[in-house]
């Protein structure tokens, strides 16, 4: 499979700032990558140098064969962090310039300008001027503008910010149909979810530096959380008493193989010993205590980028409150870019 964009040992500082440090990686074409990091990773600049809105201080880079994007910009869909429509311009007229740059016919671009602001529930706002529309309305214009040209190569940067549940499940849906027609797609985000819902690679930097490039396959192999998720039976609305569940805790702290019980909520986390396999050890605490649910956890890309970014020996506390800071983030994105 060849590359739709190949990165080589990228650097960029700005002054004494080290923004991005020797990243490399690869987006084959035909993928979908999730590209994930906190404020301030290096995300933007990464993608500002793919995009050749920036250049890097040392390294290499290929977008669609050719050395800059400039070179295949009409091959290229690209939704930038900072938004930017022409505010005294008309939705539909904006979508059809926009079209008309990347070579449509004036007929088609009109067209497909029509059906695409119908599509995505805009349609009484065609003839509305964009400053007359909301920041989520205006977002899913430029996502319009970045893919009415059937572009080979889709890059998006925090495509999901400020947009609420309804239409996060719309983007994430076109963006999937658009992946399934064979289109190369990147794009940044802070929620994780939409990451692992989409991407077959996810790509992490922290701190300017590559911290993960796996498939979601290899992830789960990687990151095994070795906990098991244990609920007891006589849980009504209110859950077990505090004596009922420090019980249960008590009872499956017994079993071999058994390295910690924390209670979280309705239910029991249990941490496996190394040297057991998971299936052993959960056969023996569904025998040790009457459960309703019994299972090997499964390890979230959240839990990952958290201990990634906190270290591993981050505290229940302190996750849960990176997690909100995170949440705060992902709807009030850093404009000055990372």
């Amino acid at each position: 499979m060849s590359n739709a964009i190949v990165i080589d040992r990228l650097r960029k500082t700005f002054g004494p700032k080290v923004a991005v440090d020797d990243v490399s990686f690869v987006v084959p074409t035909g993928s979908l990558v999730g590209f994930i990091g906190p404020n301030g990773a290096g995300k933007t600049t990464t993608i500002r140098m793919i995009m050749s809105i920036l250049f890097p201080d040392s390294g290499g880079l290929e977008v669609l064969g050719k050395r800059s994007a400039v070179v295949s910009k009409d091959r290229i869909g690209y939704l930038p962090l900072v938004r930017g429509v022409y505010r005294k311009m008309r939705a539909g007229e904006f979508v059809i310039y926009a079209a008309r740059l990347k070579g449509l016919s004036s007929a088609d671009a009109t067209r497909l300008a029509k059906e695409w602001i119908a599509r995505v529930g805009l349609g009484e706002a065609y003839s509305k001027k964009c400053m007359e529309l909301s920041k989520g309305m205006q977002q899913k214009i430029q996502f319009i503008c970045a893919v009415i040209h059937q572009p080979d190569l889709i890059i998006l940067d925090e495509p999901f910010s400020g947009l609420d549940p309804v239409n996060s499940r719309l983007l994430r849906d076109l963006i999937d149909e658009q992946h399934k027609a064979g289109r190369t797609i990147i794009f940044s985000t802070h929620q994780m979810y939409q990451a692992e819902q989409l991407c077959d690679r996810i790509v992490m930097i922290h701190q300017g530096v590559k911290r993960l490039d796996m498939t979601p396959d290899e992830i789960q192999r990687t990151f095994d959380p070795r906990t098991l998720i244990i609920e007891p039976f006589d849980i009504g609305q209110a859950g077990l008493g505090q004596a009922a569940m420090g019980e249960a805790r008590s009872v499956l702290s017994r079993v071999s193989g058994v390295a910690g019980v924390e209670a979280v909520g309705r239910v029991l986390e249990v941490t496996i010993t190394p040297d057991r396999a998971p299936s052993t050890v959960l056969a023996a605490c569904a025998e040790a205590l009457p459960c309703r649910r019994a299972e090997v956890r499964r390890v979230s890309l959240e839990d990952i980028f958290v201990d990634i970014v906190q270290g591993s020996a981050a505290t229940r506390e302190q996750r849960q409150s990176f997690r909100e800071a995170l949440a705060a983030g992902a709807t009030g994105a850093d404009r000055s870019g990372d």
